[in-house]
């Protein structure tokens, strides 16, 4: 049994589907009721709760773990999330980590997943690291105010990074899970491209067929926005990458490439996938 935590979103959404698809036995976790797959487990648990997901594990032979934000915020454990697991017996563990890891090691949230990856490192089972850069579905932040405005408000939006669309990191995520070849891999994964938010307004009115604005906010704005939603550090963290980028950033990686034997997708085939959510 294959157990997935953020398994309602974008990510742990997909990669619910992919396991099911693949046969296999799989136990979703979120923090709220939902819907999953014909023949999936739901369970639902705060995985910020010291034990949350102990209950969950037993029988589990593999685990996909994705931190939610509150599980980067001050106070929080998430190495114990390992060592639940591996006291339950979990046999392999692929963690959703972060570029930034590597690319700006000495922000407050990197020094806290580098700390994490080291953990799993040290666990004795198998393991697989995913560092994702930005998310394609960042944009749908920008959904209400394309669906009343035809308006997309960001800040930097002549500055671009490679954005991976979500549904890539759950294929990745969901071979290395399946596959032992992956164990001990560390992948880095990226859109195919670089691509700023004007350019993503751009791609959404294509997938619209119809325009769409594009305003400029500073980032103080931005800050506001995003603080609502993340941790303050973490807004910063990201803010600092989306302003300006180092070199790192904006390399295209190949791993996608590699572990799938396709290229990843571009931000226009994750706009014209959810153009429903914008109109």
């Amino acid at each position: 049994m294959i157990v997935v935590t953020g398994a309602t979103g974008n990510i742990g959404r997909p990669l619910t589907q992919a396991l099911a698809g693949a046969g296999r036995e799989v136990t979703a976790v979120s923090r709220r009721p939902a819907e999953v797959p014909d023949g999936v487990r739901h369970v639902v648990a705060d995985l910020a709760e010291p034990g949350g997901l102990k209950p969950v594990l037993a029988g589990a032979e593999a685990l996909f773990l994705l931190l939610s934000g509150d599980l980067h915020g001050a106070g929080a454990a998430p190495a114990d999330l390992i060592s639940d697991a591996v006291a339950a017996g979990v046999q392999r563990i692929v963690l959703l980590s972060s570029q930034g890891v590597v690319t700006r090691p000495f922000g407050p949230t990197r020094i806290a997943l580098r700390a994490l990856e080291d953990k799993l490192r040290e666990s004795g089972v198998n393991w697989s690291i995913l560092r994702p850069g930005g998310f394609a579905s960042n944009a749908l932040w920008w959904a209400g105010s394309v669906r009343a405005e035809r308006l997309v408000a960001a800040p930097f939006g002549d500055v671009g990074v490679p954005i991976v669309d979500p549904a890539d990191i759950a294929e990745v995520a969901a071979a290395c899970l399946l596959d032992g070849r992956h164990a001990g891999g560390v992948y880095e994964l990226t859109g195919p491209e670089v691509i700023t938010p004007r350019g993503q307004a751009e791609a959404l009115a294509a997938a619209l067929g119809a325009p769409v604005g594009f305003h400029e906010l500073t980032r103080a704005e931005a800050r506001d926005g995003m603080a609502r939603s993340m941790p303050a550090e973490l807004a910063d963290d990201t803010l600092d990458i989306l302003g300006a980028p180092n070199p790192a950033e904006l390399r295209v990686s190949p791993d996608v490439q590699r572990v799938l034997g396709r290229a990843p997708r571009p931000f226009a085939d994750w706009a014209a996938r959810n153009v429903a959510a914008f109109r």
